[in-house]
C-alpha cells in the first residue's frame, strides 16, 4: 500500500528526444490522465526534451535581468558598493544556483550568462566609460564564466 499522496496536478510526461505530435500511450495515476510536456521543471532546473539548458538559462536571464533593473530603478542613493551587494546578493545566486546540474557549456550561453553582470556593471554610476575587464578590476570582481 502506497502512502505518500501524489499530486496528480502536478504530474506530467515529458518525453526525451524528437518531441512527438501525441503520445503513442497514454499514461494515467488514479484515473487521471497525463499530460505530455516539452519542457518541466524538477529540483528548481528547466528539463527540456531535447536535454540541452536553453530553456533554462532563458528563464534565469529573464528573471536575472529582471532582479538588476530592479535593484537600479529602486535605490535613489548611487552608491556604487551598495549597489554592487544587491547585485552580488540578489542577482548572482539566480545565475549560480544549480549550474552544476544544468552545465552551460555552449559560447552562446556563457556569453548571454556573463552579459548580465556586463549590463549591469555599465549601468553602475561612473562606470559607463570603462571597458568591461577595466570595471571588474575596479569593483573587485571576477568574470562569470562557468567553462
Amino acid at each position: 500500500m502506497w502512502q505518500l499522496s501524489v499530486s496528480v496536478d502536478r504530474c506530467c510526461v515529458l518525453g526525451i528526444g524528437r518531441l512527438p505530435v501525441s503520445a503513442p500511450t497514454d499514461f494515467y495515476i488514479d484515473g487521471h490522465k497525463l499530460s505530455l510536456v516539452s519542457f518541466c521543471r524538477y529540483l528548481g532546473v528547466t528539463v527540456s526534451h531535447d536535454i540541452k539548458p536553453t530553456t533554462h538559462i532563458r528563464q534565469i536571464l529573464t528573471k536575472a535581468h529582471q532582479r538588476a533593473n530592479t535593484i537600479l530603478r529602486s535605490f535613489v542613493l548611487r552608491d556604487t558598493d551598495l549597489l554592487l551587494r544587491a547585485f552580488t546578493v540578489y542577482v548572482l545566486p539566480l545565475l549560480e544556483n544549480n549550474s552544476i546540474a544544468w552545465s552551460p557549456q555552449g559560447k552562446q550561453h556563457i556569453e548571454c550568462i556573463e552579459r548580465v553582470q556586463r549590463r549591469y556593471t555599465k549601468r553602475l554610476p561612473g562606470l559607463k566609460t570603462y571597458s568591461y575587464e577595466s570595471r571588474l578590476q575596479r569593483l573587485n570582481l571576477i568574470t562569470s564564466h562557468y567553462g
